[in-house]
């Protein structure tokens, strides 16, 4: 029988802030892809260097997919910490459901992208910097919301999970 872990693998901890890392920044500088796909989807010739910046970004986002996979993968391997006793019921299933909507995301948000870039789908570009972009950025928002919520006002220090653990 599997023991529950009181805190997130040290390999689990790393991939949780590269991810951060990696999809914080395809958020922030999408300027390049979005450059491509106004471009591409409106018949006009690309430059190489709108190419070049478009790139960075797919490699980004496939690289948090492959990441993503993994992570998915160590998680059900290596299980994950329960819930905090002070978080009330109501929150410790929006905590489930938003975690697992991240796993969606991580998923399906490069798979979009992919099929937008590489299959030339406008209805995949549109969804992947529309409303999976938009539905991303709300988890972000709320997850570190609920963080601050959970060292501040229930004082669990759930953020040592995912640090030093």
């Amino acid at each position: 029988m599997r023991r529950t872990p009181v805190s997130f693998s040290l390999p689990q901890r790393i991939l949780h802030w590269v991810m951060a890392l990696l999809i914080l920044f395809n958020l922030l500088f999408a300027d390049g892809m979005e450059h491509w796909a106004g471009l591409f989807f409106r018949g006009e010739p690309v430059p190489a260097d709108v190419v070049a910046s478009a790139n960075i970004h797919a490699y980004v986002g496939i690289t948090v997919l492959v990441l993503a996979l993994l992570r998915l993968a160590l998680r059900l391997i290596q299980g994950v910490p329960p819930e905090p006793e002070a978080e009330p019921p109501f929150f410790r299933m929006v905590a489930k459901v938003s975690h697992w909507t991240f796993y969606l995301l991580f998923i399906g948000m490069p798979l979009a992208g992919m099929a937008g870039y590489y299959l030339g789908s406008g209805l995949a570009a549109e969804i992947h910097g529309g409303v999976l972009k938009v539905l991303m950025w709300i988890l972000i928002v709320g997850h570190i919301g609920a963080v601050a919520v959970h060292q501040l006002y229930w004082k669990t220090n759930i953020i040592k999970r995912m640090t030093t653990g």
